[in-house]
């Protein structure tokens, strides 16, 4: 028997009670480069192919036992078998047989007698048909994996830019991150009006020697935490601390036209929330507040460790007004007092000799006046 060798490989079942359609069928696909299993019957035909799940079946209808549509059925029904290509090969001829078999399952209905050449042809078409979708399969799972990697790493890049964007309003404004995130790099800003506010925690260091390191970090961590609740209640900016001075902002990044009166109430707000504090003992913490109004610079200093700070003469002069305060009280430059006489209670304190400024008129903020 000369036939050339088939371009494709694999193994075959055929199922066929007819010995002699049986031999010729499997000389013919072995000489063709196929490994080929043979059956006699139903249930062996199906347990050899569970067995060995074959790449392509043959199988005959009209057989003792369990005919070709059942063993198909079957065979289509069992998760371990169902993709595997069936070809009926019958002399059942008739429109309602053929139309059976493909609704059973099968990919291909070749009636008796049949050709070799016709045969070959139809089995090299399924096992291309049947790799393709194999391949296709295999390349659509590699893609959802894909699919699913991507949205693995973009998510990890989504949660890492939430952390680097939380992290960054920790120091940050909202506003400047904003800012920065469409135009990265140095950020400088005039502002004409703003009030500025320094506090100190007076003889702190003393206080605290007694301390452990956990201990004063874990206290100045509840002072601090208590002033940042005050700054987002009053709607200002919490700027930074340094050791146990705190500084915040009004008025910026966003203009506010109330920012004189929200430093005023954040600075009463300060006093009565320090008098709950002391030193583990009786000693109670006392503050020297400073603000000062008038026109400042802010921006972005640094590379690799971003910081938001405040220039200009009117920060030089609120920070005096603290340094050079008294404890429990909430010192203002002139500017401050005339802004706010008429809504607070103020007591002048007199000429003050300024580092850096010379002699000025302070005054000392002592609550708010009544209706």
């Amino acid at each position: 028997m000369n036939q050339s060798q088939s371009p494709l490989t694999g193994t075959i079942l055929i199922v066929d009670d007819t010995p002699d359609n049986l031999w010729l069928l499997k000389e013919y696909l072995t000489q063709s480069g196929f490994t080929v299993l043979a059956a006699r019957e139903g249930e062996e035909g199906m347990a050899l192919a569970e067995a060995h799940l074959p790449d392509l079946i043959l199988l005959d209808i009209l057989m003792p036992g369990k005919d070709g549509f059942e063993v198909c059925q079957q065979l289509k029904t069992n998760r371990i078998t169902q993709e595997i290509p069936v070809i009926f090969m019958t002399s059942l001829t008739r429109t309602n047989d053929k139309i059976r078999g493909f609704q059973l399952g099968a990919v291909d209905y070749i009636t008796k007698p049949y050709q070799l050449e016709e045969v070959l042809a139809r089995v090299n078409t399924h096992l291309t048909i049947s790799d393709l979708r194999a391949s296709l399969q295999e390349q659509n799972e590699q893609l959802q994996q894909e699919i699913l990697e991507r949205q693995r790493i973009e998510d990890a890049l989504r949660v890492s830019q939430e952390q680097s964007e939380a992290l960054l309003l920790n120091v940050l404004p909202q506003k400047i991150v904003e800012q920065l995130k469409v135009h990265p790099g140095n950020i400088a800003q005039n502002f004409d009006d703003v009030s500025v506010l320094f506090a100190d925690i007076v003889d702190f260091s003393h206080l605290s020697s007694h301390l452990t390191p956990n201990e004063l970090i874990n206290l100045l961590n509840d002072i601090f935490s208590t002033f940042d609740v005050l700054a987002e209640k009053h709607g200002l900016e919490k700027i930074k601390t340094i050791g146990d001075e705190y500084m915040a902002v009004g008025g910026l990044p966003t203009p506010n036209a109330n920012h004189v009166e929200a430093i005023a109430e954040m600075a009463l707000d300060m006093q009565e929330a320090i008098a709950q504090f002391d030193d583990g003992g009786n000693a109670k913490f006392t503050m020297r507040i400073g603000i000062n109004s008038g026109p400042v610079v802010a921006g972005i200093v640094g590379r690799q460790k971003f910081s938001y700070d405040l220039w200009g003469d009117t920060v030089n002069v609120a920070s005096r007004m603290c340094s050079h305060g008294l404890s429990s009280h909430t010192q203002v430059a002139k500017p401050i007092y005339e802004r706010l006489r008429d809504q607070y209670t103020f007591t002048e304190r007199g000429v003050v000799q300024i580092k850096g400024k010379g002699e000025m008129v302070t005054y000392l903020l002592t609550g708010r006046k009544s209706g």
